[in-house]
């Protein structure tokens, strides 16, 4: 198998941070690029429920606050748990996780996504719980590529 992308999704909890290392090992192992991509919430999308408040202008304000927020906090991952990966991007979008994910792993050409089995999720009743997170098994029955599935609950 050849590997030349890896895509990594993550929602920057602690969570979906523990991929981390399996990231690194697996973009060593293939001298692969990783595209480490966050996907927020469209405030926007809300607007129908919320009715005239909070304002078109306000949302957008917490929509751009909250990728640029996203984006630092990813910079810091990369400097500090991904030395290991000199081919590192970072890509910053809005939508519906799963299927930003998927359109991701697409247009970047991904070979492998690398992703947790939960993210922010419900912590440690995610623990106890069989079922995948509800992102994750999206993105399983739609992927086209291989995944690795990273299981935040086991012990290190």
């Amino acid at each position: 198998m050849e590997v030349k992308t890896i895509l990594w999704p993550t929602d920057l909890s602690k969570n979906s941070l523990k991929a981390a290392k399996h990231v690194v090992s697996l973009a060593d192992k293939y001298k692969a690029r990783v595209v480490m991509l966050y996907v927020g919430t469209d405030p926007l999308s809300l607007l129908p429920a919320w009715g005239s408040y909070p304002n078109e202008e306000h949302l957008r304000h917490f929509r751009d606050w909250e990728l640029e927020q996203a984006k630092k906090q990813m910079e810091k991952i990369c400097g500090e748990d991904l030395k290991g990966c000199p081919m590192l991007e970072i890509r910053v979008v809005q939508g519906d996780p799963a299927t930003e994910i998927l359109k991701m792993a697409e247009a970047e050409k991904a070979d492998m996504i690398v992703i947790t089995t939960h993210g922010r999720g419900y912590g440690e009743l995610d623990a106890r719980t069989p079922e995948f997170g509800r992102t994750v098994a999206r993105v399983i029955r739609g992927a086209k590529v291989p995944i690795h599935l990273v299981n935040p609950f086991m012990e290190e």
